[in-house]
């Protein structure tokens, strides 16, 4: 696990061991389809946050591509097909941050993101929110984070023309991720 410099100009970000809350977490996508978006999820998804007072963080974070969501069980099959995620030889997809800033109360997040063995540089930006204490006496804090990727860049390049002669599925992937972290 690589470690990366916190670039602040606000508070810092609460310095420990984080571990994903994959109850209150969620990880999604959605992407055009013909005249409406394609949604779906991924879970169950890891993720652990190591941030020390010297400024130094790390945000690693895993999903199992068969642990991805959608509406219809046809779908979900192509999914998991070598045409989309190819399951059986790339059974997981990864993210390790190389450099998380923060301002105020928003953050970015840069990293390499990897699907289906290719690996791209991504940067997702958002807001985080201070550190508190729950009803049971455990530190969380929350992060909401998005991204766009195009799809292709990591393989998926699967797509059909529609009668219109325009592609049903289009490139750009929005990413988006509502994390929630309990202090270790």
């Amino acid at each position: 696990m690589s470690t990366k410099t916190i670039l602040e100009t606000g508070p810092a970000l609460a310095t420990g061991v984080w571990n994903l809350d994959p109850v209150h977490s969620q990880i999604g996508f959605a992407v055009e389809y013909g005249v409406g978006t394609f949604r779906g999820s991924f879970s169950p998804v890891e993720a652990r946050l190591e941030a020390t007072e010297d400024g130094q963080a790390t945000l690693t974070g895993k999903a199992p591509v068969a642990g991805v969501k959608v509406q219809d069980e046809n779908l979900l099959a192509h999914l998991q097909s070598p045409e989309f995620f190819d399951a059986e030889r790339t059974p997981e997809i990864r993210f390790t941050s190389n450099a998380v800033e923060r301002s105020g109360d928003e953050i970015k997040i840069t990293g390499d993101l990897e699907i289906k063995g290719q690996t791209q540089s991504v940067e997702a930006t958002g807001t985080v929110a201070d550190p508190a204490e729950d009803a049971h006496g455990n530190v969380r804090f929350g992060l909401k984070l998005e991204t766009v990727v195009d799809r292709t860049r990591f393989g998926l390049d699967w797509n059909m023309a529609l009668p219109n002669g325009q592609p049903a599925l289009a490139n750009d992937v929005t990413l988006s991720a509502e994390l929630y972290f309990v202090k270790e």
